[in-house]
């Protein structure tokens, strides 16, 4: 069958491709090729910028031209040599000389690709397009979430809630401070995630420019080396590589981005529960239907397709992650195919980042449920008095809430009063236990 969002293997490509779609200029075939060609036309011009050779203006703008207007009819034409040479890097190479060869610049072909190694162009191009796809695409949608759920958290700040420890009921909390847990939470692994350096291999076949310091000895290739791929690239280059990148730093990015879908896949679950609970209502949407037979369910489908494509993605990233950074002596091949499912385990975060904004936005906050939680669990309150007779030194305080409450049904605020009225204490302390309440016993948290 002809390949349409129908027929595709994948749902990335398929039942989400208007999720996914703007992931193609980092990590489609298309996308690797582009980013090769970048790497290897900035390689040539800065050969010329230190005077390997001189090179004529037309030929710089022609070949800056070339990357900057990259096209899926070059990248078919790429394609069609590598179905000859059986070499994806080799057949960049060719089109590039191709090019350079039309332009009029026969003389300075071989300049193209001097030196260098497959990985060597890999090992950059890839990088290059992690780098961009993480601060154009991922990092911003990350922070856009985070300030999402932040500005809900400002909206409920003032709404008292029933907390639950182990699932059962305990000392009420705020409804706007449980979610800026979820901020803190992100915002600290944001930070580490953009601590790390984006890096890259450049130096040979394996690693010791060989080729290049026997053609010009009295060069200092580390220097050069250095100087292009942080000047030129904005990458940082390793020191000390085998034929490829050791890929420690892609596997901190991969890690720290599970990392940051765990704490996601969190919220979602108490989100789903909180739903569950009626704490939330969903708004719904003319047409919709929540189930095939039973007309009154309204879902909370976008946290449970979240939670799904949260999982695949640290899935997959996480046999990446810990894959990539092992290979035999100074090189095998299992990173390289590898490696070219590097946006799936992105493809599959984003469509989750998508459902989740999705699904805060239809939230409708039933704060009678939230109210009624409240009114029908009493017992919480009983840490806050003992706490209080343990100031004032009354003997066995906590023994004696756990008799009166502990395992037991039907704890009202009469129950609690009747308590207090039973204690051999002054009359101004009575008032004060019977004015904590579950609706005021919230405590207190950094403002925000």
């Amino acid at each position: 069958m002809e390949l349409t969002t129908l027929t595709a293997l994948s749902p990335i490509d398929g039942r989400y491709r208007k999720q996914t779609a703007h992931l193609d200029i980092y990590f489609s075939e298309y996308a690797l090729m582009k980013y090769r060609v970048r790497v290897e036309i900035a390689y040539f011009l800065f050969l010329s910028e230190k005077k390997f050779f001189k090179l004529p203006i037309s030929l710089n703008r022609k070949l800056t031209e070339i990357a900057n207007q990259f096209s899926m009819a070059d990248a078919q034409h790429i394609k069609e040599m590598e179905a000859i040479t059986n070499h994806d890097v080799k057949a960049v190479e060719y089109f590039l000389k191709e090019q350079i060869e039309k332009a009029g610049g026969n003389a300075y072909k071989e300049w193209v690709h001097f030196g260098l190694t497959s990985q060597d162009v890999n090992n950059t191009a890839i990088p290059l397009s992690w780098k961009e796809c993480m601060e154009l695409e991922y990092l911003p949608a990350i922070v856009n979430l985070k300030q999402h759920i932040v500005t809900l958290a400002k909206q409920w700040k003032k709404v008292p809630m029933l907390a639950r420890t182990h699932g059962q009921p305990a000392s009420p909390t705020v409804l706007g401070k449980e979610l800026m847990v979820f901020a803190e939470r992100l915002e600290q692994q944001i930070a580490l995630f953009s601590a790390i350096p984006f890096s890259a291999k450049f130096g040979g076949a394996t690693g010791n420019f060989n080729a290049h310091v026997v053609a010009f000895p009295k060069k200092n290739w580390v220097q050069l080396g250095n100087e292009f791929v942080e000047r030129k690239l904005g990458l940082q280059r390793q020191q000390f590589t085998t034929q490829i990148e050791h890929y420690d730093n892609l596997a901190a990015h991969l890690d720290a981005m599970q990392r940051i879908n765990t704490i996601l896949l969190d919220l979602c679950r108490d989100i789903w529960t909180y739903i569950s609970q009626d704490y939330f209502k969903q708004k719904t949407k003319q047409g919709e239907v929540g189930s095939s037979a039973m007309p009154h369910k309204v879902n909370p489908i976008d946290f449970e397709n979240a939670e799904g494509n949260l999982g695949m993605a640290n899935a997959i990233a996480s046999h990446i992650a810990a894959k990539l950074p092992i290979s035999r002596l100074q090189r095998d091949l299992t990173d390289s195919t590898v490696l070219r499912n590097l946006g799936i385990p992105v493809a599959h975060t984003f469509i989750a980042l998508q459902s989740i904004s999705k699904g805060l936005s239809k939230l409708v906050l039933n704060e009678a449920a939230l109210q009624n939680d409240l009114n029908n669990n009493w017992a919480v309150v009983a840490e806050a008095i003992q706490t209080i007779l343990r100031r004032e030194n009354y003997p066995n305080p906590y023994e004696a809430l756990k008799d009166l409450t502990r395992g037991k049904e039907g704890i009202t605020q009469q129950t609690l009063h009747q308590f207090i009225d039973g204690l051999k204490i002054n009359a101004d302390l009575k008032k004060e236990l019977k004015s904590i309440t579950p609706h005021n016993y919230i405590g207190v948290s950094a403002s925000f």
